[in-house]
């Protein structure tokens, strides 16, 4: 015995079917909101005023920048072209480039080679925002992204 398809079991499917939809892109919509780390900076134009200078300044100390991650502790390398540097101040943040919930501010200390934190990081991809300054007062700021492996 078969049963006749009528025009309100029509409607039915397709209000579930888009009922599914919208319930799915809402949800979506308020993930993405919810965990938005929020804005770089409040006036961008403002900024854009002395990005030019900034960016001179820093790339006149001729330092390269790199992090990493193994065992347990936090690297971070910072080096010109007579070694090792090791700036008067370093302020740092460490987290997911998606939300801030994991987000750390960790605490180096300079070997003599590269500044080092403990961090319990899980594996994948992270940032360290950092900004240094430098002995002549100099601010570097960059965003390092890294990969902790499994």
């Amino acid at each position: 015995m078969s049963r006749e398809i009528k025009g309100i079991h029509v409607f039915a499917m397709f209000a579930v079917g888009f009922s599914i939809i919208i319930g799915v892109n809402l949800t979506l919509a308020t993930q993405a909101i919810r965990t938005f780390p929020g804005l770089e900076t409040k006036n961008s134009y403002v900024a854009s005023q002395s990005f030019d200078a900034r960016r001179s300044a820093q790339l006149a100390l001729g330092w390269d920048v790199k992090a990493g991650y193994a065992d347990g502790i936090l690297r971070l390398e910072i080096k010109d072209t007579r070694g090792p540097v090791d700036p008067s101040l370093i302020d740092a943040t460490l987290g997911r480039a998606t939300n801030v919930s994991q987000d750390q501010t960790p605490a180096f200390r300079f070997d003599g080679e590269a500044h080092l934190a403990a961090a319990d990081l899980a594996p994948g991809n992270w940032n360290l925002r950092m900004k240094a300054i430098a002995k002549d007062g100099t601010v570097f700021e960059q965003r390092i992204p890294f990969l902790v492996a499994e």
